[in-house]
């Protein structure tokens, strides 16, 4: 099993920045790759980004290209979210996912519990 804890979520405004944070504990040695997806209000969860292991392969849906940038340390077992020039729309509940294997385009093993990012207007 593997635990996933987000942090660093908040209220922002509009063009400002955000980091949020992914601690992963438990079976970690069996992580793939670890990643992000957000949940807005009334809408379906969607992939953000990703991040493999080894060789840091890193993955942006088309939403955040550009403006996000994610990371991981693996020495603390924890993966980052920088978040920047961040828009309304990205007001959401992010969720750290943990993958156990390399099919980033299938759904994650693990989910976190999600950390809300609010961007005001």
């Amino acid at each position: 099993q593997v635990q996933l804890v987000e942090s660093g979520g908040g209220l922002v405004q509009a063009g400002g920045s955000l980091r949020v944070s992914c601690v992963a504990s438990g079976r970690t040695f069996t992580n793939y790759a670890m990643g992000w997806f957000r949940q807005a209000p009334g809408k379906e969860r969607e992939f953000v980004s990703a991040i493999t292991w080894r060789g840091g392969k890193t993955y942006y849906a088309d939403s955040v290209k550009g403006r996000f940038t994610i990371s991981g340390d693996n020495a603390k077992n924890t993966v980052y979210l920088q978040m920047n020039t961040l828009q309304p729309e990205d007001t959401a509940v992010y969720y750290c996912a943990a993958y156990t294997n390399m099919v980033i385009s299938g759904p994650p093993t693990y989910w976190g519990q999600g950390t809300q990012v609010t961007v005001s207007s």
